[in-house]
């Protein structure tokens, strides 16, 4: 008590400035309607202020669970499309019976770690073997490929992107259907190049360039890029094909594991025929 009044004994003209301040403001408000309203204005312009300042913030904090919600909810929805399902079709004389069944899954991850800058870049996510993921699962974003699984733990994987040097994937021209292979070289994370492509075929710039789905890994029609521009390699008869790439990796956060549930029995057929050669 006793610090208290040495504080007030020391502010005491402050006080009573604050307190003089205070009860003019009281009076106004009671004298005339018009000070009243204006003072009720400026407090409410205030108060206003204040709560959509916190809004804000709250609202900015609560993006990243919105975020996670939409993506699995996208995750789901991929997993509805029709080129998730095959088509099986078993004939008996002239009796068809056709059933679908879903051929690819769909996870969905976070980035945690990503690197484009470098000659052999990896990204890692927050997903593992406990979720059911794999090596050699593809992996998508909302926009378009990003690459292959390489690596599991319980809960992580790493995935080697499109920009790693030993990144080879098959690719096809949307509006020709002209199949080549995706590759990088190294120097920018935004483009890539198509190559094995056969110079009897035209490219027109803008052509879109999707996966073929001929692996055990992409399904087909996934976006990989938009053609840029083509030169001929001398002496192969062959473009070599420079592609603005449809996924930013320098922007990559959200992405979707896809499982192709038909992988092994591709894999064994595949493994038998190497043994027959």
């Amino acid at each position: 008590m006793y610090k208290l009044f040495q504080i007030l004994k020391k502010y005491d003209y402050v006080v009573v400035f604050v307190l003089l301040v205070a009860v003019s403001f009281v009076l106004m408000s009671r004298t005339t309607y018009y000070q009243s309203s204006r003072l009720l204005s400026a407090a409410s312009s205030v108060a206003g202020g204040w709560y959509k300042g916190v809004n804000s913030v709250g609202g900015y904090f609560g993006l990243k669970s919105e975020n996670d919600r939409l993506a699995a909810e996208n995750a789901r929805l991929r997993a509805q499309l029709a080129e998730s399902y095959i088509s099986f079709t078993d004939s008996v004389f002239t009796v068809n019976d056709t059933v679908y069944q879903q051929r690819y899954t769909y996870t969905e991850a976070q980035v945690i770690k990503n690197s484009w800058s470098q000659q052999n870049n990896y990204i890692m996510v927050n997903k593992g073997h406990d979720h059911g993921i794999k090596p050699d699962m593809a992996v998508i974003s909302p926009d378009g490929i990003v690459g292959v699984v390489v690596s599991t733990s319980a809960n992580f994987a790493t995935i080697m992107p499109v920009l790693h040097s030993k990144s080879l994937n098959s690719v096809k021209v949307l509006r020709t259907g002209i199949s080549g292979h995706l590759v990088w070289d190294g120097l920018d994370y935004r483009y890539a190049q198509v190559t094995d492509v056969p110079t009897t075929h035209q490219f027109n710039p803008g052509d879109t360039i999707i996966t073929s789905g001929l692996a055990a890994d992409f399904p087909e029609g996934i976006p990989v890029g938009y053609v840029e521009s083509a030169e001929t390699l001398k002496g192969s008869g062959f473009f070599k094909v420079r592609i603005r790439l449809a996924t930013d990796f320098n922007k990559l956060d959200h992405v979707y594991i896809i499982g192709n549930r038909f992988s092994d029995e591709q894999q064994q057929l595949m493994a038998q025929i190497s043994d027959n050669q």
